[in-house]
């Protein structure tokens, strides 16, 4: 297919008001005519083989997250629901704050999922003497011995890995604990005026003891804003703490193969943001946080009277996020009313602080949100017609939230 490039007289027209907009009654200087070189245009590929290969990547992935899940159980005793949000969270592009009391294997089914991603995984304590450039490098002075030649050469630090693990971070001052925002957020370190790109995948896991609070230093709201999700881990029951007590007395040692590489967990959260959804769970996710703030007209009488700050617009856009990587993950095509009401609580958790009053009643946020999603009606489904998958998959935006 070949076309020329002759410029039509309508754009023409918009080129010169451009150019000549204080002079509109004046043409724009002629030009010699010149011979027109035919635009080549490369071939494009139809709607039906992008759905096709759409529809064949959400199955890889479902299968994918099965072998994944059975990779992680070889050293991880239960906490299915902890690990399902962790996947979320990874193929939906944001990073997780896990909260439990010591001993619950946070660690160690951080470090499996890394080895069932094949990822490079580092982890990071952190106390109270830690400085930012322990995290995220800094410039040293170098000599060349052969040569004599003197400069500064960076260094990078353990946050230069796919996975990193944050552990305790609430034990270190603030500013070593804001040395993670620019790279949860950019994907980057800025040392000696330079920036340094993090490895991609990058997935920043954070650790917190709620239970020994002193000497911490809490979170400020603004980083904990950077964080997708609250992963709230509890203990097992009686059954899985059995077996995990066989398990880790034995001389037994379970190996993990790798299932997905680098490469395809980014192929698939591009995928995640293709995902379709329909405009009525868009207009749920907002309605749902937008209800979480007191000062908004459409929040409820509990809501003014136990919450001091709701969640921001950067909640729905990670609930919906979550919602597509869920929906994804099962091996659906499109997202479900229940998607958004499964991530709800891990979403919103951290965003919405309460007031003393909720504290003196013991009203936690996951009571709002849990009292919020029954008061929020489900708008009623409007069934999507056309078999063709070329109405269901958009082209996704890569901006992160």
């Amino acid at each position: 297919m070949v076309r020329y490039g002759r410029a039509t007289p309508q754009f023409s027209m918009r080129l010169s008001r451009v150019a000549y907009g204080s002079r509109l009654n004046e043409s724009p200087p002629r030009t010699p005519r010149t011979s027109l070189r035919p635009l080549t245009v490369a071939p494009t590929q139809t709607a039906s083989a992008t759905d096709d290969d759409d529809v064949q990547r959400v199955a890889a992935l479902a299968a994918a997250r099965e072998q994944i899940i059975e990779a992680i159980r070889r050293k991880v005793v239960g906490q299915d629901e902890v690990i399902e949000q962790l996947l979320v969270a990874l193929f939906a592009g944001g990073h997780c704050l896990l909260v439990g009391v010591p001993g619950l294997a946070k660690t160690l089914m951080v470090h499996a999922l890394a080895d069932a991603l094949s990822l490079d995984f580092t982890r990071v304590q952190f106390t109270p003497d830690l400085m930012p450039s322990d995290i995220t490098g800094a410039d040293v002075f170098y000599e060349d011995k052969a040569t004599g030649e003197r400069a500064f050469r960076f260094v990078p630090g353990p946050i230069f890995a796919n996975v990193l693990l944050a552990d305790e971070i609430n034990r270190t001052p603030p500013k070593t604990q804001a040395a993670l925002l620019e790279a949860m957020q950019e994907r980057q370190v800025t040392a000696g005026g330079k920036r340094h790109p993090l490895p991609s995948p990058f997935f920043t896991l954070a650790t917190q003891n709620p239970i020994d609070q002193e000497g911490t230093y809490p979170l400020p709201e603004a980083q904990l804003d950077r964080f997708m999700m609250q992963v709230n881990v509890v203990y097992p029951n009686e059954a899985e703490e059995l077996e995990i007590v066989r398990r880790t007395t034995a001389d037994t040692l379970e190996a993990i193969q790798p299932v997905l590489s680098a490469e395809e967990i980014a192929e698939h959260t591009r995928l995640v943001r293709r995902t379709p959804i329909a405009p009525h769970i868009d207009q749920f996710a907002v309605t749902l946080v937008r209800k979480s703030r007191h000062d908004q007209p459409e929040a409820p009488e509990y809501i003014r009277e136990f919450v001091r700050w709701g969640a921001g617009p950067r909640a729905s856009q990670w609930l919906v996020l979550a919602a597509k990587a869920r929906a994804t993950l099962s091996g659906r095509y499109s997202v479900d009313i229940d998607d958004i009401r499964a991530m709800a609580a891990p979403v919103l958790r951290h965003r919405i602080k309460t007031n003393f009053s909720a504290d003196a009643e013991g009203v936690t946020p996951d009571d709002l949100i849990a009292r919020l999603m029954k008061d929020t009606p489900d708008v009623p489904d409007r069934k999507i017609g056309g078999a063709r998958l070329s109405s269901l998959f958009a082209a996704g935006n890569d901006r992160q939230p």
